[in-house]
């Protein structure tokens, strides 16, 4: 069989031996695709070929670790996404304001030119629905919510006046991990791995975990790959049952056989790829592989039960159910072994005021129980074992809520509840290069919206890419032929949380 590096140079030279417009068009996309690819097989270093003349698929794996831009501080991110959206107003963004201005008609400054997701008509002015103070040496505001995240403020950054312009689920979740609020582009999961490969040969350099008995309004489109190669993209686990469908063998079926089997598919893809040249098919074959390693790797990292009980006590997790809190544990777990970047979903944040499981009162207060303790112990963790230093830890929703009550068709909601708000809500950051104990950014006297140190949804991306080591105007990729970047044409890195 012919040498890989062979069969790229042949693609390339029809590539330029095509000179019609309409050849072009058609092969394109193809020949950026095998350009690129050229390019991470020379990361690679060396041939492709052992000297038996066989494939080395350990040369074609796409996530073999890279360098960035410059040294990073961080090496791997754990992003913990509060699907839904979390009141700020009730964990971190302090308004005594709002106190004195409780069940008062909302002004009509408010809402003149404003678009709502659910308030109809003239609500009224909903006062926090919790009680807060101030921890630690930076004096951060924390409610009552979170009586176990108190204990850690001082290891993280707060962004108080992030803002966005999607005030629905689905597309403001999309923005938050894309960087586009339509289908179709890379999430920061998948950037980054494409930037920095993987640290475990083994396992996937993007894992998802989810909680809350739902996946994202968005889908999985947030954990997707867009155009970039589909190895990038997330592997969602489970922490309860097998952690990936179908990982273990049928009956009868052993390793040495599976091993054939693989080998059989995977030398009818090399043929299919020296006929159409397509660079996916190769990303096919590294995912076989990456499969077949899998089986074994995976099952033992996502094992807590091994954990020891004390740990168990620090998160509060109970091995053999689906939980926030053995998710985050596996995240630590999954970092410790190498992997990228690890993405926590749970789902259940909107408060709408609709139930009581939805309401900003009691609901909403459940919800934090479910998080406070386990997201306080990832911190404590990843610190003692050295690992906070090299790893990013983000936390946040996809847009905020209202200071005034959601009010539909202009009658009374049975719950207390904030309708959705684009312009301003808090994200914290800790680790990975992060400044410990700063509260950047503040909105005015009801957290309506950012009075100073505004930060959107393109300068928090920048400022993650800028800490694992990229510049977010140079770190793009080849589509369509133009440069595509996560930032897109947008983006300023936040140096006071650096």
């Amino acid at each position: 069989m012919k040498d890989l590096s062979k069969l790229l140079n042949e693609a390339q030279q029809q590539q330029l031996h095509a000179v019609t417009r309409r050849h072009f068009l058609k092969e394109c996309v193809a020949g950026i695709g095998s350009i690129a690819l050229g390019g991470l097989l020379g990361n690679c270093g060396g041939g492709v070929q052992r000297a038996d003349g066989a494939f080395d698929l350990n040369a074609l794996n796409p996530l073999v670790p890279k360098s960035p831009h410059f040294p990073g501080k961080a090496k791997s991110v754990i992003y913990l996404h509060m699907a839904g959206a979390p009141s700020q107003l009730e964990l971190f963004d302090y308004k005594p304001a709002l106190h004195k201005l409780h069940n008062q008609p909302c002004p009509e400054s408010l809402l003149a030119g404003k678009k709502f997701a659910f308030i109809r008509g003239v609500p009224k002015m909903l006062g926090p629905q919790a009680t807060f103070a101030q921890y630690g040496q930076s004096g951060a505001w924390v409610s009552d919510h979170l009586p176990h995240f108190s204990k850690v403020v001082d290891e993280v950054s707060f962004l108080k006046a992030v803002h966005t312009d999607q005030f629905n689920h689905g597309p403001a979740q999309l923005f938050m991990h894309t960087g586009n609020a339509r289908l179709g582009r890379p999430s920061i999961g998948s950037w980054v791995t494409y930037g920095l490969g993987s640290e475990n040969s083994n396992l996937p350099g993007f894992v998802v975990l989810t909680s809350g008995g739902k996946t994202p309004d968005a889908g999985k489109s947030v954990w997707g790959s867009g155009f970039l190669p589909s190895v990038y993209q997330g592997v969602q686990c489970r922490s309860k049952g097998d952690p990936v469908l179908y990982i273990a063998d049928p009956d009868g079926i052993g390793r040495d056989l599976k091993r054939s089997a693989i080998d059989a598919i995977n030398e009818v893809n090399k043929e299919e790829y020296k006929t159409f040249k397509d660079p996916e098919t190769l990303s096919r074959i590294a995912q076989y592989e990456m499969a077949y390693k899998m089986q074994v790797a995976v099952p033992e990292v996502m094992d807590i039960a091994k954990e020891p009980a004390y740990i168990h006590e620090l998160y509060g997790t109970q091995p053999g159910k689906e939980s926030f809190a053995n998710n985050c544990l596996l995240a630590r777990k999954l970092v410790e072994q190498g992997v990228r970047f690890v993405q926590l979903f749970d789902w259940g944040w909107d408060s709408h005021g609709t139930n009581p499981t939805d309401s900003i009162d009691l609901g909403f207060r459940n919800k934090c129980r479910e998080i406070d303790r386990p997201m306080t112990a990832l911190i404590m963790d990843l610190k003692q074992r050295g690992l906070l230093d090299e790893t990013l830890v983000v936390w946040g929703g996809e847009f905020g809520r209202t200071p005034m009550q959601e009010n539909r068709d202009n009658s009374d909601m049975p719950f207390l509840g904030r309708d959705h708000h684009t312009d301003a809500y808090t994200i914290w950051m800790a680790g990975g290069g992060i400044r410990n104990g700063v509260s950047y950014g503040e909105t005015d006297e009801i957290g309506f919206t950012g009075v100073s140190g505004r930060a959107s949804v393109h300068d928090v991306h920048a400022t993650m890419l800028h800490l694992l080591g990229f510049d977010h105007e140079k770190f793009t990729y080849e589509f369509q032929g133009r440069p595509f970047r996560l930032t897109d044409v947008e983006g300023n890195l936040i140096q006071a949380i650096v």
